[in-house]
């Protein structure tokens, strides 16, 4: 097989690894969507191990009243502008109020934010992750990235196009010269 046969071919597979990607990418977010599942990207260290960095992770909001200590919740910490996603290390009742001291795996002690407490009657608790495809998601909120994405594809198709009707215009052209 020549360079010039294998190119077609070699474009072509690349293509479809593309796709291919593209669409596990759209599949692994939109589908848990559909079916209920809030989801955030790991940013931290602080659950390696358990939720590396760039995972990502699906909730599914249950009642408060069911969440016990080893379960991972996902929750906005007094004073902190970000949600966090940490292990319930213990459940205590306070004044007649479930309070929850929350840590992170890879983290020796537990959070520096003591215990919580959850007021509304529903909360994100992790049902699954993925891993690593949240830097995928990640780099999309970057507004570069997503003209790159748009941009790029967009321009190979107007230059193929361009090439086309630039080919095409040659072979009219010596269609209609006198033989």
């Amino acid at each position: 097989m020549t360079f010039a046969r294998s190119l077609p071919l070699a474009r072509r597979a690349l293509g479809f690894l593309l796709c291919a990607a593209a669409l596990a990418l759209a599949l692994a977010v939109l589908v848990p969507a559909l079916l209920g599942f809030q989801r955030y990207v790991i940013t931290s260290g602080s659950m390696s191990g358990t939720y590396d960095r760039g995972s990502l992770v699906f909730d599914r909001v249950v009642p408060t009243s069911s969440l016990r200590a080893g379960d991972v919740i996902t929750f906005r910490p007094p004073g902190q502008a970000g949600l966090v996603t940490h292990r319930i290390a213990a459940v205590r009742v306070v004044r007649g109020q479930r309070v929850f001291t929350t840590k992170g795996d890879a983290n020796r002690t537990a959070d520096v934010w003591g215990a919580i407490s959850l007021h509304d009657a529903r909360q994100a608790r992790v049902a699954f992750h993925v891993p690593y495809i949240g830097y995928g998601i990640a780099a999309l909120s970057d507004r570069r990235v997503r003209m790159l994405i748009i941009g790029l594809p967009a321009l190979l198709i107007a230059l193929s196009t361009l090439a086309g009707l630039w080919r095409d215009s040659g072979v009219q052209a010596r269609a209609s010269r006198p033989a």
